[in-house]
């Protein structure tokens, strides 16, 4: 991604991805251009909304691609490859939603380097700004480079709230608590190449 110079207010932010055909992600005042992606990132997303519209297809909850945004107040815009919103309040903006439950990110090298150059950065910076959304279930990392799916879950029990992590490789089956999916990992990786 290409930061645009700072400063940008959110009603800024919206007039300009209004108004341009490119798409662009907002944390707190900094714009960034988002980079296309690979065949790889595109079928996982792909094989995940697929996924994902046949569970919930009549449970009144909807499946948005990377084409609608996810907002919490002023602190960021972003455009996830794939999330769930079961809540009515999102019906009321065709553009942006602001309660969804499950939100998966397919990542690649743009993700990679949103926040930072590592891997660990990065999923915990954006992690952290999507804890912010208390609608917030399940947070997805898939990789696309090895058969690699982390799956963060919010806990809430007698101590208070916390996140725990769950990592599924070949073989598994991955459960998706927040939406009572379980699925086979190969379903998943469908048609995706993890040898080049």
């Amino acid at each position: 991604m290409i930061a645009i110079p700072s400063g940008f207010s959110p009603e800024e932010y919206l007039s300009l991805e209004h108004e341009n055909t490119v798409r662009h992600e907002y944390q707190r005042g900094l714009v960034y251009a988002m980079a296309g992606g690979s065949d790889d990132h595109d079928e996982l997303s792909l094989n995940l909304i697929e996924l994902l519209r046949e569970k919930v297809r009549d449970s009144g909850c909807s499946v948005r691609s990377g084409n609608v945004k996810v907002n919490y107040a002023a602190e960021f815009f972003y455009y996830p490859d794939a999330f769930v919103t079961c809540d009515p309040r999102d019906r009321s903006d065709r553009y942006v939603k602001r309660y969804p439950k499950l939100i998966a990110e397919v990542l690649s090298p743009s993700t990679k380097k949103f926040v930072s150059e590592a891997l660990e950065e990065d999923r915990t910076d954006k992690f952290e700004d999507y804890q912010l959304l208390e609608s917030l279930e399940e947070y997805v990392l898939i990789s696309q480079d090895e058969m690699r799916v982390e799956c963060r879950r919010r806990v809430k029990d007698g101590s208070g709230e916390r996140w725990e992590t769950v990592v599924y490789g070949a073989g598994d089956l991955v459960m998706l608590q927040s939406i009572e999916m379980e699925v086979a990992i190969a379903e998943l990786y469908r048609g995706v190449s993890l040898e080049r």
